[in-house]
């Protein structure tokens, strides 16, 4: 799905995309060590929450610059594409 408008760099979330990163390469390294499995579901589970917040971060850009400016055009189509596209990816999600 191509943005229109892409307007300031995503600074935050790369940077956090990185950390995530990191987190994945250590959670190969505790299943290769046969580390607890308990130990093991719990980074795992950090590691997607911290996917999940830069998501909705990403999310929250997109509603409050792309749709809003989408909606400030004055074009029902354009307003309403963007809706439908948010639409779509938040279906997938379930």
């Amino acid at each position: 799905m191509s943005s229109p408008s892409r307007g300031a760099p995503h600074h935050d979330e790369i940077r956090r995309l990185r950390r995530i990163e990191g987190q994945v390469r250590g959670l190969q390294r505790m299943i290769e060590e046969d580390r607890y499995c308990i130990d093991i579901l719990t980074q795992m589970r950090s590691a997607q929450r911290a996917l999940q917040r830069v998501n909705d971060s990403i999310l929250e850009r997109h509603l409050l610059h792309c749709v809003v400016q989408a909606a400030e055009s004055g074009s029902p189509q354009v307003r309403d594409e963007r809706v439908r596209e948010v639409m779509q990816v938040l279906e997938r999600g379930r």
